[in-house]
């Protein structure tokens, strides 16, 4: 009997890829920023990314099973989302909100919608958006980086039960006889204070902040490491750094007393770290070259807009979650012309 033919639609050309060769090589991507986030604040920080990727793998095989879908686990996405949600909050968060984070990042981010490639947003930010609305104080709240003891104990707020009231944080740093912390990260010091640290240490990382916010030279690298493997598409964090750094150039030079360089602007919070993995979400970013770019700008944009003239010190999340949201419709506008297709015109009335 002679072979049947195979009719299959294009591409007929394919990247020996899949989606968990994709998402692992993420995953090995942050691990050196997972490595550096122990240096930095020790033991806290590694339960904080066991507790989040914990959960939000106990989550992701919870409700494929109820919905019948199979082990989506497999697929590594869920594990990206545990560790970047884990390195975008403070190292001291207490374990339990930690692991709320997880739960209704999973479960709203990501399952509501049916799972892998139809979250409208990025799982991760919407974990921790829930927990900046629902625990404003432990959010916000920032511990020094390389405290003496960090490898043999954790920061007292890490195991604080639920309802609990955690040991005040300079009341143990005092206990570390730590005089220099000032209790603020960067951010905070420039947007309310007026200082603006050293762009070199805010750049490779000497500096208190979230866990594994704080390096942007390390961030820059596993992310160009990423690109190179054409594992994402290096237009978007490109965009949004030039969106931020051209929207902070000119506040800057009318009056660098009172706002950020571009520098600072690039290297300092989650910016780096928010480009670079999250922004360049495949599920939710647009998938037309020029709506990668506008998207990019306009994530910049809105970052700066929010820590120069907003009442919070950072905006990242925001501005990613609201381009998450204007993704579809800047692709429907970024759409091309199909060859030959003539311009639509208006009706004659």
């Amino acid at each position: 009997m002679p072979k049947p033919i195979e009719i299959r639609t294009s591409p007929h050309l394919k990247r020996a890829l899949s989606v968990d060769r994709i998402m692992r090589n993420v995953v090995f991507a942050l691990l050196p920023i997972c490595a550096f986030a122990v240096f930095q604040f020790g033991l806290s920080a590694l339960l904080l990314i066991l507790t989040t990727t914990g959960a939000a793998i106990a989550t992701e095989w919870f409700f494929a099973r109820a919905s019948g879908r199979g082990n989506t686990v497999s697929d590594w996405s869920v594990v990206i989302t545990g560790i970047l949600l884990a390195l975008t909050l403070p190292p001291g968060f207490p374990l339990w909100m930690a692991a709320v984070a997880a739960f209704v990042g999973v479960a709203l981010g990501k399952a509501l919608f049916g799972g892998l490639g139809y979250n409208v947003m990025n799982p991760a930010l919407v974990g921790r958006a829930f927990v900046q609305a629902a625990f404003p104080v432990a959010i916000t709240t920032w511990t020094p980086a390389f405290a003496p003891g960090r490898f043999t104990e954790v920061i007292p707020s890490t195991f604080t039960l639920p309802f609990m009231q955690p040991i005040p944080v300079k009341d143990w740093v005092a206990a570390l006889q730590l005089d220099a912390w000032t209790g603020a990260t960067p951010l905070a010091l420039q947007k309310f204070q007026q200082i603006e640290p050293s762009v070199t240490d805010v750049f490779t990382g000497m500096i208190a902040g979230s866990a594994g916010e704080t390096s942007a030279l390390l961030i820059l690298i596993c992310g160009l490491w990423l690109a190179f493997k054409r594992m994402l598409d290096w237009r978007i964090p490109v965009a949004v750094m030039a969106g931020a750094a051209l929207t902070a150039l000119p506040f800057w030079l009318m009056d660098s007393s009172l706002y950020p360089s571009p520098w600072f602007v690039l290297f300092s919070g989650g910016l780096m770290l928010g480009a670079w993995f999250m922004a360049s979400d495949m599920v939710a970013s647009p998938v037309t070259t020029s709506g990668v770019i506008l998207y990019g700008l306009f994530i910049g944009i809105v970052t700066v807009v929010i820590r120069l003239f907003g009442g919070l010190v950072e905006g990242v999340m925001y501005a990613i979650l609201l381009a998450n949201a204007a993704g579809p419709l800047i692709s429907s506008w970024t759409q091309p012309r199909v060859y030959g297709a003539l311009k639509k015109t208006r009706e004659a009335e």
